[in-house]
């Protein structure tokens, strides 16, 4: 007896006609359970989500286990992976050369931290328009472990080294030093940071979220202050996080004695509802504050400590042309002979 064929159920696609597989990237090489897969989902998910076309995205790395990621999403964008410590200048010049890209940085916290730092502070006090996020585990995984600089006092290594130098937070060092959009998520927290990315992508200028990524190869063990225990134990949200995209109905349950909402620069809606009693994530010395207090009393603070949409970005501020520098003629941008001449003129 002839059975009749059971039609297939059509892919969920998003605004744009894509589907979830057109952000996929290739199988993830790196250590089962690590924590930067996690992030490279949520990844995939928060650009899906928010219909930017792949071909549209630059992806950005350094060196290190944090910079294998953007192989794992996203497959179709365009892909540069820079020397240690380097990317922020690659990025700068790549956004220059074509202002109509949205860039994403995936850096570690030694890759950004220790080697990179110099090129870090100025990209965050030019405010360039970039996602860049600090895959954030307190070592160096593909060295074998040792500590990296934000590794916390009295963390210990698998080895028993106890740590005796204190950390750097990224998070303070960026709001001081002139990033728009700074937050901390965990890898584990779906929900938390599947909204800050979103948020993210809305947002023009400087996003720095540092998103601790266990590493269960070397930092995963009692006596680690970046383990998945750890953030369970320790991990206490500032906020609740809601985003509504220029898409969808801007509806809210929060109360709006405790809300803080921020129109960013595509129409979305950033809802912020208060938890924590010295959360002020308009006001950079509450900010850095909060934070210090925090980690002189043991807790990981997670959640967006700080966001000014009204920041000039890089970009907007040097006044570009409107089209993309790298298609423009050389005459447009190679001035010829006579404007030195000229110059000299004006100099004898």
């Amino acid at each position: 007896m002839a059975t009749s064929p059971v039609p297939s159920t059509p892919a969920r696609t998003n605004q744009i006609g894509l589907e979830i597989l057109d952000y996929r990237g290739s199988k993830s090489t790196l250590c089962a359970g690590c924590g930067h897969n996690a992030i490279s989902e949520r990844l995939i998910e928060a650009f899906y989500e928010m219909g930017v076309p792949p071909e549209e995205v630059m992806k950005m790395s350094g060196i290190g286990c944090s910079s294998k990621s953007p192989a794992y999403f996203m497959s179709r964008s365009f892909s540069f992976n820079s020397v240690h410590g380097r990317m922020p200048a690659v990025a700068t010049g790549a956004l220059l050369a074509n202002k109509t890209m949205r860039s994403i940085g995936i850096s570690g916290d030694g890759d950004t931290v220790s080697i990179g730092l110099g090129q870090f502070m100025h990209l965050l006090r030019r405010n360039l328009p970039i996602i860049y996020i600090v895959e954030d585990n307190g070592v160096y995984g593909l060295t074998k472990g040792q500590f990296s600089a934000t590794a916390d006092i009295g963390s210990k290594l698998k080895t028993g080294v106890v740590n005796d130098m204190p950390p750097i937070d990224i998070c303070a060092l960026a709001i001081q030093v002139g990033a728009t959009f700074v937050g901390r998520s965990f890898s584990g927290d779906k929900k938390q940071l599947s909204t800050m990315l979103k948020a993210a992508i809305a947002h023009k200028g400087t996003v720095l979220l540092d998103i601790i990524s266990p590493c269960v190869t070397f930092n995963d063990h009692e006596g680690s202050t970046k383990s998945y225990k750890y953030m369970k134990e320790h991990d206490e949200a500032v906020n609740e996080a809601g985003f509504i995209a220029p898409f969808e109905d801007i509806a809210v349950e929060y109360d709006h004695n405790t809300t803080v909402d921020v129109q960013l620069h595509d129409g979305s809606h950033l809802r912020l509802r208060k938890i924590h009693e010295d959360y002020a994530p308009t006001s950079k010395t509450g900010a850095i504050s909060m934070l210090t207090e925090a980690h002189d009393s043991g807790e990981v603070l997670t959640g967006v400590f700080y966001v000014n949409p009204q920041g000039m970005d890089f970009v907007t501020r040097l006044n570009l042309i409107d089209e993309p520098l790298s298609f423009a003629s050389e005459a447009r941008v190679r001035p010829g002979p006579e404007v030195l001449t000229a110059l000299m003129q004006e100099l004898a």
